[in-house]
């Protein structure tokens, strides 16, 4: 069976994400910090009304800084019960790629914090890293997302 998905660079890869978690991707906008977060949490910005936590993903995957372009987006998913911002370089593509195409991750370079790696999608002549959104988060950063969606 094929699926679709959101296909994002970050630090020179490319990475995807089921496309029936995409809410949405828009442009890099003003981001407020926010104390004692995890290193990775950029910070809230301001979605249609709503405060939008925002991950920034070469972090959170210990890359390597990037300078921010006119490519730069926030990819917007839901992520464990909570919608999320992702900063990414840039979004190639919407592909469809079928199972056979997937291949579980490596047990040699699996370790805990690889644990959102699905599977490596073999496109054409690239690979494709698919992320299980469930696992991107750390535990103290899904902790203060589900703080956050407890009613005052």
């Amino acid at each position: 069976m094929d699926k679709q998905y959101v296909v994002f660079d970050l630090g020179g890869e490319h990475y995807g994400v089921d496309i029936a978690a995409v809410e949405g991707i828009i442009k890099l906008q003003l981001i407020t910090s926010v104390p004692h977060a995890p290193a990775f949490i950029e910070g809230v910005t301001n979605l249609r009304g709503k405060v939008l936590p925002v991950v920034d993903l070469r972090r959170r995957f210990n890359l390597l800084a990037g300078a921010t372009s006119k490519e730069t987006r926030i990819v917007v998913v839901e992520m464990n019960g909570a919608t999320v911002g992702m900063i990414v370089d840039g979004v190639s593509e919407v592909l469809q790629v079928s199972d056979e195409a997937v291949e579980p991750p490596s047990p040699i370079v699996m370790t805990i914090d690889s644990a959102f790696i699905r599977g490596i999608a073999k496109v054409d002549d690239r690979l494709i890293i698919l992320l299980d959104l469930s696992q991107v988060l750390s535990g103290q950063a899904q902790a203060m997302l589900d703080r956050q969606l407890q009613p005052a």
